[in-house]
């Protein structure tokens, strides 16, 4: 069943043709991916499905109840970003649209709420398009992918990381494409300055003296131009062949990142900050208990925890060095915040990366162009970049300063999928060490060596990756909900012997109540908003 079809979409932004897409077509149970770069249009194209922006020329059939869920929501002054955004998701689900276009869904959602949000759109029953840089959220979701690129949509069948396999599979068959290309052209240009170079020696020739007997035999000068107009003329059939031949375009190489980072030497491997005894307090409200830990040098120690746990208060503790953090004096330390306060607008990108760094302009090159800015888009001034551009660019600066330990609160926010991959190889190859806040779970996966999780007021550090706290959070859990189902059915059995022997309301009601908790329990529905 066909719940929408779209025909020759086209979207201009000024005199940019931002979407140009034949035929898009959604069916019921639907589960579709959108993805791009930023500014290539996903936006747009959700609001013109959705009716909420009408194109120059489009026809868009709805032949099902939609609704949008927008990436801009309209704030509430008394609630968080992540409260405003569950109040939204919440009255879109009582609405049950039989297609659901969600823009960006899981901003502002902590771990925890993003995975109650994955369960509630598994058990969707209608079809559904999702916007999200949350690369775990599309993988747990979606079975297509709609990539937006130049104006196009380009279909993926497969989860997210079907559709990472298959452009990989993409890249490979072009650099394979480009070496054949490079093999033939190469092979005519070489046949093409040997056929040059006879037609040079047959002129040579032909302008000898040679004796009447010879050229009487040879018929020398007439034999000899001819020779030369015949190899003249296959040369000219080489140069079309060269100018016919499809250029394949090089696939642009990530040059490796080798950076002398400051005191190296003397905070590798060794303990460079420890909180004693802090605890996180702001005027009555307890964040979390007294606690201590410690960061060792070259470690990429991730936190975590529900939205309003305290992690940007911690960051800024140690940013700060207050009471209780004590920081090796071989430390130099570099902070990123959201507000983005070390860029000056009015000065180029390469401007502003240069102008704290100590690394030639060759590796600050190297990392802007691993970030996506090549050649003269380094000298595009800040302040004409869109928000994800100049988070970029507030990064690379970081990055290449005369630090050794990166403190990143939330680096993910506004980069596309893209970017966020390229940020993820740059902190992998760091020598350095990197503290940061992220919600993002394949971020911190692919980047943490350490966990700090804060949850119930408590600090609690895990050696070991992501997915490793992942596996034992999770056999923890199975463990507590054995004892958790053991204990109902003891309950359960000493109502039911006292219903047997003396039955009353208030006991058929307990009964009712224990078997309520059991079912939920085994069904996995307990529902972490309540």
């Amino acid at each position: 069943m066909i719940l929408l079809e779209a025909f020759n979409i086209k979207h201009y932004v000024k005199d940019r043709l931002l979407l140009d897409v034949d035929r898009l077509t959604i069916y019921k149970n639907d589960r579709i991916g959108l993805v791009g770069r930023n500014g290539s249009g996903k936006t747009t194209l959700l609001n013109i499905l959705a009716g909420m922006i009408a194109p120059e020329k489009r026809r868009v059939v709805r032949h099902a109840r939609c609704e949008l869920l927008p990436q801009l929501k309209q704030m509430d002054t008394a609630k968080s970003g992540g409260e405003v955004t569950q109040a939204y998701i919440r009255d879109l689900m009582t609405k049950d649209p039989e297609l659901l276009l969600a823009d960006e869904p899981t901003t502002h959602l902590d771990q925890e709420h993003i995975e109650w949000l994955e369960k509630q759109l598994q058990q969707w029953k209608g079809a559904f398009i999702l916007v999200s840089h949350d690369r775990a959220f599309l993988d747990a979701l979606c079975t297509t992918i709609w990539e937006v690129h130049e104006g196009k949509v380009k279909e993926y069948k497969g989860r997210y990381s079907d559709y990472v396999e298959q452009k990989e599979q993409e890249r490979r068959q072009q650099q394979l494409a480009y070496e054949n290309y490079e093999k033939k052209k190469q092979a005519l240009e070489r046949a093409l300055e040997l056929k040059k170079r006879k037609a040079e020696r047959a002129t040579k020739v032909s302008g000898k003296k040679v004796s009447p007997s010879e050229a009487k035999i040879t018929g020398a000068k007439p034999y000899f131009a001819k020779k030369q107009k015949k190899l003249q003329k296959a040369a000219k059939a080489i140069e079309t062949r060269l100018e016919k031949l499809e250029k394949v375009e090089k696939i642009k190489e990530l040059a490796p990142i080798k950076m002398n980072l400051p005191n190296e030497d003397t905070f590798k491997d060794r303990i460079i900050i420890r909180a004693q005894e802090v605890a996180g307090v702001i005027g009555q409200r307890v964040l979390w208990n007294k606690a201590s830990f410690h960061v060792r040098g070259g470690e990429k120690l991730a936190i975590i925890g529900p939205n309003g746990s305290g992690k940007t208060t911690l960051v800024k503790k140690i940013v700060d060095q207050e009471e209780g953090i004590i920081v090796s004096p071989a430390v130099k330390m570099g902070y990123f915040s959201q507000n983005l306060n070390i860029l000056d607008v009015h000065q180029s990108i390469l401007e502003n990366v240069r102008s704290t760094s100590k690394q030639d302009e060759t590796l600050i090159r190297t990392v802007l162009a691993r970030l996506h800015f090549f050649r003269d888009d380094v000298y595009k001034p800040v302040g004409v970049l869109s928000g994800g551009e100049r988070v970029k660019v507030a990064l690379a600066k970081l990055f290449v300063s005369d630090i050794n330990t990166l403190i990143l609160d939330e680096p993910t926010n506004f980069l596309d999928i893209e970017a966020m991959s390229a940020l993820e190889s740059l902190l992998q190859e760091y020598e350095g060490t990197v503290i940061f806040v992220s919600h993002d779970r394949r971020f911190i996966e692919n980047v943490a060596t350490r966990i700090l999780v804060i949850r119930h007021k408590e600090i609690q550090l895990f050696d070991g990756t992501y997915k490793q706290y992942e596996q034992q959070k999770h056999r923890d859990t199975r463990n507590t909900t054995e004892d958790e189902r053991l204990l109902l059915e003891t309950k359960i059995a000493e109502v039911l012997s006292r219903l047997s022997i003396e039955p009353n309301e208030e006991l058929e009601q307990e009964f009712q109540r224990l078997l309520a908790e059991k079912r939920k329990l085994d069904f996995g529905e307990i529902d972490k908003f309540t």
